[in-house]
């Protein structure tokens, strides 16, 4: 389990060539900024209609199954998975040496 609540990060997206904040949840559900603003806004969705006339190449928004999105909640898993790794278990808390008990 991790150990925060929300975590979050921004960037900037080359699908529609503006900055959007990728947000995920502890329970690893994610959302992008970008997603509402440019699929839901009709307004939105005519200037990036007209930014991609001036770059001279489309734009458009690749929704909830976007890579950067998918990249962003696995780069947050390999960082979980790492502490995970590197912190001692609860008998190993105190970093004592237990003598071995082996009799033979």
């Amino acid at each position: 389990m991790v150990d925060w609540q929300v975590t979050a990060t921004t960037i900037h997206c080359d699908a529609v060539d503006d900055e959007v904040t990728i947000m995920v949840d502890k329970d690893w559900s994610a959302k992008c900024t970008g997603v509402r603003k440019y699929t839901e806004s009709r307004e939105e969705q005519l200037n990036m209609v007209r930014k991609s006339l001036q770059l001279r190449r489309a734009l458009e928004c690749e929704g909830t199954q976007c890579i950067r999105i998918l990249e962003y909640k696995q780069k947050l898993r390999d960082e979980e998975a790492l502490k995970m790794r590197s912190t001692p278990g609860p008998a190993d808390t105190s970093g004592e040496i237990e003598p071995s008990t082996d009799e033979q």
